[in-house]
């Protein structure tokens, strides 16, 4: 319960926020409310046979505070993140707390050719951004703000920002730790995230050990040796582990119709070694096998590309788009890499119809990092996104066709996802199995229905083969192969302060 102090002193703030500043600064209040009804019937993964479709309402709520002034952008983004009755109705201390920083970051601005109060600069543009932010460049296929997901994604950087006779650079860097270190040495990190209880060997579930990261198999690796499996592996965007450490440059330029822009991404994970622990659950004894993080030295790994993106006609209705990645280096467990992807994509948008034909080629042990898959392969997310990916990549021809309406307030779209694999796939007697895993037809509808509100309905129907049950690590034959997957999604934006 807030204290009558507390309240006090949360009017007092909130009255003084929402006084007009004076000068050349402005102060901005938004929120948003997002809530979210699905109906999983193989959503992610093919559904085990004899198993029911799952029904629930997820919820998103933000609070956002935007400060601007000539020499520096302030923003705090306060956020919360459920799913209606994960909490009982009367909360107490045991409970937990979902409250959660989306974002807290300041852009200092150091050099601004279109500010006269700053000083004169050899640059146009430079400044310093600091803090817990997303990190967004191009199409969001490496890094975006995962924003489909509820509790979306951020991270703790800095990034140096350059504008200058039409480049950009983005040069970033971010160091993690758990703790401020104190009563110890050293720069061992343990990835957070972790689950409060497990299931020991024998099921029992059991407190999470300190410092230790259990194995699951659904994480894609053998629960006993902590290997990746062959059929399925969890890449970063399922991984419930963060980097101890990442840099990266971004150079950017148009010229005439056409820009081009390049990635370098280096991220590094901590070195583990394998450990368990013993669990005595009554007559039981049972044992909880994971990873132990403290090791000195890390497996570096480095992916660097470009992408191109060029208007082909002067009316700017026809848009190529090509891009190329290459990642080395180790993984974060210590396999050596040595893959790429490719996608290539020809859109045409004329008044209130648009389409888009493309392909993605991944191939296999290549890990799209920190971006969206949700937007790129399928809205059934079922790769490279939280369920795992198949160790033999994924080779995507697609189809989008999209119609709004003349004042935008409606909007229809259809895609069609074939998926194959990339690389050949054998099963356990050593056949090489069909690359065809399935096809995926995604169906969504948009509606405003005012200002600040927006309604999204959303279908997905997956025919699979049973190629997918061992892409997805799943026993053959145990799986249905037809899927579906639908949502109802409601999006409230209000801004506070505008009329």
């Amino acid at each position: 319960m807030m204290k009558k102090r507390d309240f006090i002193v949360a009017s007092v703030l909130l009255a003084f926020l929402g006084k007009p500043f004076s000068g050349r600064a402005q102060f901005s209040l938004t929120g948003q409310l997002r809530t979210r009804t699905e109906v999983r019937d193989g959503y992610g993964t093919l559904e085990t046979k004899g198993n029911t479709p799952a029904f629930f309402t997820s919820q998103r709520a933000r609070l956002n505070f935007n400060y601007r002034s000539p020499r520096v952008i302030f923003q705090v983004s306060l956020q919360d993140v459920r799913v209606w009755g994960a909490d009982a109705s009367t909360i107490n201390n045991a409970d937990g707390n979902r409250l959660s920083l989306h974002e807290a970051w300041a852009d200092i601005i150091l050099a601004n050719v279109k500010d006269s109060a700053l000083p004169k600069s050899a640059v146009e543009y430079f400044s310093i951004k600091i803090g817990r932010q997303e990190l967004v460049y191009d199409d969001q296929r490496l890094l975006g703000n995962l924003d489909w997901l509820q509790q979306a994604r951020r991270h703790d950087a800095v990034v140096f920002k350059l504008l200058h006779k039409g480049w950009q650079a983005d040069l970033g860097a971010a160091f993690n730790q758990n703790s401020d270190a104190v009563g110890y040495n050293g720069t061992y990190y343990t990835p957070a995230n972790l689950p409060a209880y497990v299931k020991d060997s024998k099921g029992n579930l059991a407190p999470t050990p300190a410092g230790l990261v259990p194995l699951a198999n659904a994480a894609g690796l053998s629960a006993r040796t902590g290997t990746p499996l062959l059929a399925s592996a969890a890449g970063t965007n399922g991984m419930n582990q963060d980097y101890k450490s990442m840099q990266f440059l971004y150079l950017a330029k148009k010229f005439s119709s056409t820009r081009i822009a390049g990635l370098a991404f280096a991220d590094e994970f901590g070195k583990y070694s394998l450990d368990s622990v013993r669990n005595i659950a009554g007559a039981d004894t049972g044992f909880i096998y994971g990873r132990r993080f403290s090791h000195s030295g890390v497996n570096a790994r480095l992916t660097a590309g470009a992408l191109l993106t060029s208007q082909l006609d002067a009316q700017k209705a026809w848009t190529l788009q090509a891009g190329y990645y290459y990642q080395m280096g180790k993984n974060k467990d210590g396999i050596s890499l040595g893959a790429y992807t490719t996608t290539l994509s020809i859109a045409y948008a004329r008044q209130t119809l648009s389409w888009t034909a493309g392909w993605d080629y991944v191939a296999g042990g290549f890990d799209p990092l920190y971006g969206t898959p949700h937007k790129f392969w399928g809205a059934m997310d079922y790769f490279y996104a939280a369920s795992g990916s198949p160790a033999a990549g994924l080779n995507n021809p697609f189809l989008k066709g999209k119609y709004t309406s003349p004042g935008k307030r409606f909007s229809a779209e259809l895609a069609y996802h074939y998926f194959g694999l990339a690389n050949d796939q054998k099963d356990a007697k050593g056949n090489v199995l069909s690359r065809y895993l399935g096809s995926e037809v995604d169906a969504t509808f948009s509606y405003g229905l005012n200002k600040i509100t927006n309604l999204e309905l959303g279908a997905s129907w997956m025919a699979a083969t049973h190629s997918m049950e061992y892409a997805k690590g799943i026993t053959p034959g145990a799986a249905r192969l037809n899927a579906s997957w639908a949502y109802l999604q409601v999006n409230i934006r209000p801004d506070f302060f505008s009329k």
